[in-house]
């Protein structure tokens, strides 16, 4: 480690004023719309049109129609009505929900206290109330709270795998141990990393939307024009829909017309111009009604009861969703691009095998116990991992490598 400085950190003043110069350390949240704006938007699914607007035109024969059928012709267009309501419901309460949660996380995740150095005394202030120039004290599970210029450093290794998918990166103020090929400094700390092991002093450089993670998280929150697969092939079932149901609405229009003209040798004198002009609704009636008929009105709801039950699934293994469709891409996916830790494998590190006194794996347990005990101690003294055991399984706290060797002994100790 570099020689030990004293450190007084900056003074409440300087905070104020940093803070006024450079901003808070926060992450500007993506624009809120409103409720009503986010059920309205519901309302543009192509479906929904569809329905809603064979909803119209049966409200429109029922209204012709209600001297002869009453009021039991209006069942037909309140039902697509009800079906238009819960689709559109579900939808929205499942993804309002889901929104919700993530403000909640965020918030949380803003106040967790930071170990910093302030007018020459050891402190703790929230992650918000980072400025630049703030003296960090980093330890073994703390998430860096902003981007810094490494000071002071001790066996650091730092997990990026939130920027570059590297999972244990050595952080040092030596010049002869850096990194030259690194995506990042081997004296920078970005934030959104977390300390594996040793410890360190850094000096923050930026805050809030200026850091590193924060354009990663303001690149996020950029809405996507691009229609899911599952949004694309309903679009193309209402084309058909609309396309068939308005082809045969016309041919039975056409059809009933030739009809009346057969009838009358094409001579229309001897009608009234009232018979007529019934005939002629009826006809439109009996077309609206077969574009009505056509629309599968529990479609809409069976997609979006689909969709909120996947939601459900994946919130039982922490998989938060915002949007409803991104399920459904999810599924979709035919090829998925990943690197290797955490992704191919699972970023547990094993020991296959060790050797005590020239006795191997499971030999150990043949050794005398005053030998396996001192072996033991060794490796736990020498190691600045620990096994948390509030956990089942046992988890690993600190160097994934030191604490996979901790995990081997307990299991042949017990």
């Amino acid at each position: 480690m570099n020689k030990h400085q004293h450190r007084t950190g900056l003074s409440s003043l300087e905070v104020s004023e940093n803070r006024k110069i450079y901003g808070t350390n926060t992450l500007t949240p993506h624009k809120k719309q409103s409720d009503w704006v986010l059920f309205a938007d519901k309302f543009k699914d192509p479906l929904i049109v569809i329905l809603m607007i064979a909803m119209l035109l049966s409200f429109c024969a029922a209204a012709y129609q209600f001297g002869e059928e009453g009021w039991k012709g209006f069942l037909e267009p309140t039902g697509i009505l009800l079906a238009v309501l819960m689709a559109v419901g579900v939808s929205f309460c499942f993804e309002l929900s889901a929104s919700k949660k993530f403000e909640i996380l965020n918030k949380e995740t803003e106040t967790e206290p930071v170990k910093v150095i302030r007018n020459g005394n050891y402190t703790q202030v929230g992650r918000d109330e980072i400025v630049v120039g703030d003296i960090v004290i980093l330890e073994v599970g703390d998430e860096v709270p902003a981007d810094g210029l490494l000071l002071e450093s001790t066996s650091l290794y730092v997990n990026e795998s939130t920027l570059t998918g590297e999972t244990s990166i050595r952080k040092t103020t030596k010049s002869s141990l850096r990194v030259k090929d690194a995506t990042y400094p081997s004296d920078s700390m970005m934030r959104g990393t977390t300390v594996i092991d040793g410890h360190g002093v850094m000096k923050v450089t930026k805050v809030g939307d200026k850091t590193e993670y924060g354009k990663v998280y303001k690149g996020a929150q950029i809405e996507s024009d691009v229609q899911t697969p599952l949004s694309k092939q309903l679009d193309n079932l209402c084309h058909i829909i609309t396309v068939i149901s308005y082809i045969f609405a016309g041919l039975i229009i056409i059809g009933r017309l030739v009809m009346l003209g057969l009838s009358t040798d094409w001579n229309f004198d001897g009608i009234s111009s009232i018979d007529t002009g019934k005939y002629i609704l009826r006809t439109i009636i009996m077309a609206v009604t077969l574009v009505v008929v056509a629309v599968p009105e529990g479609l809409p709801m069976s997609v979006s009861l689909s969709l909120a039950l996947s939601m459900r699934r994946m919130l039982k293994t922490n998989n938060l969703v915002r949007k409803m469709h991104a399920c459904e891409t999810m599924g979709a996916a035919t090829v998925i691009c990943t690197d290797k830790t955490g992704t191919l494998t699972q970023n547990q590190m094993q020991v296959a095998d060790f050797y005590v006194c020239g006795y191997a794996g499971e030999q150990g347990r043949t050794m005398t116990s005053g030998v396996f005990e001192l072996a033991c101690f060794s490796v736990c003294v020498n190691s600045t991992a620990n096994l948390d055991f509030s956990h089942n399984p046992v988890k690993v706290i600190g160097n994934p490598t030191e604490g996979a060797l901790l995990m081997r002994l307990h299991k042949v100790r017990n």
